[in-house]
């Protein structure tokens, strides 16, 4: 009761120390930067991607630049929602997060590693248990800022996951792309020697052109003994300078020529038919070009099968590897917050205020119990005697000009004049004059 009736009769001053409290609280709540908060959410990966999941884990713990220590052993990797978030907290992605918006110079960091701590405390990423839905928290002076690395953290973590997945659909994928590009490659080469040969002795199609020159050369073989048979008959009749006996004997040589032309010269070479009139080949060069023809033709044809068949399992592939790839499923966008969520401005008001009434309360029951210690307390006297000294050494024990020193002088001097005049502190004695 004693102690309610002292706080009762000081209650002025517990009402100055609360406004003061107030005050103070006031300013400091308004004068602390704010901050915004962005989240967004994402759904679990589904079922089709655990293989993709544990090829992605076993990678990552041989990857470096913080990825080692993302996903760990294969083994101890639970779920693919804990390696999304050991991934969203890699050296990897806050890198990249940092180039991307400059937050070296956003956070006023002079080393990558002090930019990366700053990230982490202004991020903030966990996942249902229940559920499983991941959400990613990002904070921020700037609310677009905040929103956009919020996004950014789900578009990093897709072009991630993407570039470390190694499922067998992926190898596949790989390898086949390898496969295509070289047997590509060969259908190419394979395709041109092929034109260059054909072109070079007009070898269009071996095997129906000999039959062509076949039927051609019996068809002139034909007419050829057809006109020397009349043409011994006419030399039967008439003499040699006849017109009718000449004209046979002029188309016999024709076809003479003719059938020469089509059956070549022995030992003529391959490409002779271009020294002559004729853009064919002879019959006697047919079986030897229709060996290199086919040749050719074979080599083509196969590479044009296999990379036919490779195309189509390569599209397989891609579609197997769609299907094994963790897919990153956005649940919730992140959204650009309309208020903000630091400081909370009314607890640290009222925080103020509570500080400011116990710090009053103990300073006034203190002071009582001070003034109820007896003067002849040693306890009491080496306490003054420590403040007197320490007092008249401090740097406001004179004032030099400056304000705030001259306030600090009138305060320790108002109430080192307090305790001076406190009635339970004896007068100083004056000198002992000598009796008469």
């Amino acid at each position: 009761m004693q102690r309610l009736r002292l706080l009762w009769d000081a209650r002025t001053a517990l009402g100055r120390a609360a406004a003061s409290g107030l005050l103070a609280g006031t300013l400091l709540a308004f004068l602390i930067p704010k901050r915004y908060e962005s989240t967004t959410q994402l759904m679990p990966p589904d079922g089709q991607s655990n293989s993709g999941m544990a090829m992605l884990a076993a990678l990552t713990g041989k990857a470096g630049g913080g990825l080692g220590s993302v996903a760990g052993d294969l083994l101890g990797v639970k779920n693919s929602g804990a390696l999304f978030i050991g991934i969203l907290g890699s050296s990897t992605v806050q890198d990249r997060l940092i180039a991307r918006f400059d937050l070296k110079k956003v956070y006023g960091c002079r080393l990558e590693r002090e930019a990366r701590q700053k990230l982490a405390e202004n991020t903030f990423a966990y996942e249902d248990r229940n559920s499983g839905i991941i959400s990613i928290t990002a904070s921020d002076r700037d609310p677009q800022r905040a929103a956009a690395i919020a996004q950014a953290y789900i578009e990093e973590l897709n072009h991630l996951v993407a570039e470390l997945s190694t499922s067998a659909a992926h190898r596949e994928r790989i390898f086949l792309e390898e496969r295509l590009a070289a047997v590509k490659q060969n259908l190419d080469e394979a395709s041109k020697q092929f034109s260059q040969f054909a072109s070079e002795n007009t070898a269009i199609d071996i095997k129906e052109q000999g039959k062509a020159m076949i039927d051609a050369a019996a068809t002139l073989m034909g007419e050829s003994i057809a006109a020397e048979s009349e043409l011994r008959g006419l030399e039967q009749i008439y003499t040699a300078n006849n017109v009718r006996v000449r004209s046979v004997q002029a188309r016999v040589t024709e076809l003479h020529e003719q059938l020469q032309k089509l059956d070549g010269k022995p030992g003529q070479p391959s490409n002779a038919h271009e020294e002559t009139d004729s853009p064919y080949p002879t019959l006697r060069n047919l079986p030897l070009l229709g060996v290199t023809f086919a040749d050719l033709y074979r080599e083509t044809k196969v590479q044009e099968t296999v990379y036919e068949t490779l195309t189509e399992e390569y599209e397989m592939a891609k579609v197997q590897e769609a299907k094994e790839m963790p897919s990153v499923k956005v649940l919730d966008p992140a959204k650009v917050p309309e208020r903000q969520s630091y400081p909370p401005r009314l607890v640290i008001i009222t925080l103020c205020l509570m500080l400011a009434l116990m710090g009053s309360t103990v300073w006034i029951l203190g002071k009582a119990r001070w003034e109820q210690i007896d003067v002849q307390d040693p306890g009491k006297t080496l306490t003054r005697e420590v403040f007197h000294t320490v007092n008249a050494r401090m740097p406001w024990a004179t004032p030099n000009g400056s304000r705030f020193q001259a306030m600090t002088h009138r305060v320790w001097t108002r109430f080192e004049r307090r305790s001076v005049t406190n009635p339970d502190v004896p007068a100083e004695q004056g000198p002992i004059e000598p009796q008469s």
